[in-house]
C-alpha cells in the first residue's frame, strides 16, 4: 500500500498542497490544491490573512479525502521572520503583520545602538535586514508595549499553523534562526540579546528540529476530515526545505529563485567573520544543524509587482518575451534598495531610480522587464564573487531551484554573466524538501544523502552554459 505524505508549501504570493510518495525509488508528486496569498491592510498594517491560510490548508486536506487518499503525515513550510503572539488563553494578541510593513523603518539602527552590530553578528551570524523578527519585536515594544507585556507565546507563521493542527506549541529551528535571536553556536535562544532588548524570554518556545513528530492532528479536525494523520516538522523555513531538494551541492552555489532570491552554499559551521558581516551574508540553520550560508536578494517580487502595475495584461512569459525583443542593454538598478521592498508603483520606482542615477529610463514593459532581469543577474554575480572571496575557492556551477528556475532567459543570463554551468530545477524544490524530511522521519528514506539521490533520479534538471555570442556591455 502506498504511503503518502502531504506537503503544505506557502509562499508570499501563493500556496500549494502536494502529495508525495515513493514508487520504485522515485518520488512522485501530485498537487491537490493551489491558492493565492497576498498581503492585506488590517488595523493600520500590512498583514497576512492567517485565518484564510488555515482554511485553505483544510480545504486541501479535504481534497485528499475526496481523491480517496489518506496521508500518513503533513508538514507546513512558509517564508521566514513573521510571527504572531498569543495570550494566556492561547488567543491571538497580534495580527500576522507582514515583513513588508513599514513599522520597522529606522528600528534596526536603534537596536544596533543598544546591541553592537559586530556583537550581534558574532553571536547570531544573521544578515542585517530591516524586517528581521528582532526589529519587528522591538517596533512592537515601542509602538504597542502593552501587547508585548501580555504575550505568553511567540510562534512564527508555520509554528502557529502547526499549533492550529495539533494544539502543540513549538519553535522550529530553521525558521527560528531567521529571527536574529538564535545563538549560532548554542543553536538556542540567545538570552543575552533577548533580555537586553527587553523581550520576555519565557514567551519563546522550545526549539525543535526538522523530522520531529509533533503527533496526531486534533480530534475535531480528524472528525472534520474523516481521517487522522501525524504532523511532522519539515524545515519550516521554505528555503531550508528547498535546499534539501538540490540534487548535487559539491562545488555548487545555489539560487532559490522565487519572490526572493536566496543565493549561497551549504556549510557545516557558521561563518561569523568580519568579511561575511561586511558582505552582509547570513548563517541560517538547516537540516541536521547544517548552515545555509547565503545572501537574501530581492527576487521575482519586482516582476510580480510590475505585472500587477500593468493590470495583469501580461503573463510572466509575455514579459520574458517582451524583454527578449529589447536589443539594447538597459539601465541597472540596485535590486536590494529598500525603495523596492513595497513601493506604491514598481514601474514608477524603477523609472525614478534610473532618472536619479543618470541612466536611460526604461519606458516599455519589455524595457522594464529587461532592466529587472539584468539587475537581478548583476546582483547574483556580485554575490558569487563575495562567496568565492570568503571561501577562497572557485565554485564550478550554480543550481537554480524553485519557480524561477523555469525562466530560461534568466538562467541563460546567469550562465553568460557568471561564466559558470547553470543547472535549473527541480521547480517544486520546496515541496520536495518538505516531503523528503517527512519520509526520513517515517523511516522511508535513510538520510538527506539518500534523499538527494532520489531527487536526482526523479526530476528533470536543465543545463545552461555560456553563450558563444556576446555583445559589448551586456549579454545576448
Amino acid at each position: 500500500m502506498k504511503k503518502y505524505c502531504l506537503s503544505v508549501d506557502i509562499g508570499a504570493s501563493s500556496g500549494r498542497l502536494v502529495l508525495g510518495n515513493l514508487e520504485k525509488g522515485r518520488l512522485e508528486l501530485e498537487e491537490v490544491h493551489r491558492f493565492g496569498n497576498e498581503i492585506i491592510e488590517k488595523n493600520g498594517h500590512f498583514c497576512w490573512n492567517i485565518e484564510a491560510l488555515f482554511d485553505e490548508i483544510k480545504s486541501g486536506v479535504k481534497k485528499c479525502g475526496n481523491l480517496g487518499i489518506v496521508p500518513v503525515s503533513i508538514g507546513i513550510d512558509t517564508w521566514a521572520v513573521d510571527f504572531v503572539l498569543l495570550d494566556e488563553h492561547d488567543q491571538l494578541l497580534t495580527d500576522a503583520v507582514a515583513y513588508r510593513d513599514p513599522r520597522t523603518d529606522g528600528v534596526m539602527e536603534e537596536v544596533t545602538e543598544i546591541f553592537m552590530k559586530e556583537r550581534l553578528y558574532l553571536e547570531t551570524g544573521i544578515q542585517f535586514q530591516k524586517f528581521n523578527t528582532i526589529y519587528q519585536l522591538y517596533a512592537l515594544k515601542k509602538q504597542q508595549p502593552e501587547l508585548l507585556e501580555k504575550a505568553k507565546t511567540f510562534l512564527m507563521i508555520p509554528d502557529y499553523l502547526h499549533f492550529l493542527l495539533t494544539g502543540k506549541k513549538t519553535n522550529e529551528y530553521t525558521n527560528a534562526t531567521s529571527t536574529q535571536l538564535i545563538n549560532a553556536f548554542t543553536r538556542n535562544w540567545d538570552k543575552d540579546i533577548i533580555r537586553e532588548l527587553g523581550f520576555n524570554y519565557e514567551m519563546f518556545q522550545e526549539i525543535k528540529m526538522p523530522k520531529t513528530v509533533l503527533g496526531p492532528i486534533k480530534k475535531e479536525l480528524a472528525a472534520e476530515f474523516g481521517f487522522t494523520m501525524d504532523v511532522i516538522l519539515p524545515a519550516t523555513h521554505d528555503t531550508g526545505s528547498a535546499v534539501l531538494a538540490i540534487p548535487q551541492l559539491e562545488d555548487t552555489i545555489y539560487i532559490s529563485s522565487g519572490t526572493w532570491s536566496l543565493i549561497g552554499v551549504e556549510n557545516y559551521f557558521p561563518i561569523c567573520v568580519t568579511k561575511a558581516l561586511d558582505y552582509n551574508f547570513t548563517n541560517e540553520g538547516g537540516m541536521d544543524y547544517q548552515f545555509r550560508f547565503l545572501k537574501n536578494i530581492m527576487g521575482l517580487w519586482m516582476i510580480q509587482e510590475v505585472r500587477r502595475n500593468y493590470s495583469n495584461r501580461y503573463s510572466f512569459s509575455d514579459l520574458v518575451e517582451l524583454s527578449k525583443a529589447v536589443t539594447e542593454t538597459t539601465a541597472l538598478v540596485n535590486v536590494d534598495d529598500s525603495r523596492f521592498l513595497k513601493p506604491e508603483n514598481m514601474v514608477e520606482e524603477i523609472q525614478g531610480y534610473c532618472m536619479e542615477t543618470g541612466q536611460k529610463v526604461p519606458e516599455s514593459p519589455g524595457e522594464i522587464a529587461k532592466c529587472i532581469f539584468e539587475s537581478l543577474v548583476n546582483s547574483y554575480q556580485r554575490a558569487v564573487f563575495e562567496i568565492e572571496d570568503i571561501f577562497e575557492k572557485e565554485f564550478k556551477s550554480i543550481n537554480v531551484i524553485g519557480g524561477g528556475s523555469q525562466n530560461e532567459l534568466l538562467n541563460q543570463l546567469i550562465a553568460d554573466t557568471t561564466k559558470k554551468e547553470v543547472f535549473a530545477g527541480p521547480v517544486e524544490a520546496t515541496a520536495i524538501g518538505n516531503l523528503v524530511v517527512q519520509l526520513i522521519a517515517l523511516g522511508e528514506i535513510a538520510d538527506i544523502k539518500e534523499a538527494r539521490r532520489i531527487v536526482q533520479q526523479s526530476f528533470e534538471v536543465k543545463k545552461y552554459v555560456k553563450s558563444e555570442v556576446e555583445k559589448q556591455g551586456g549579454v545576448v
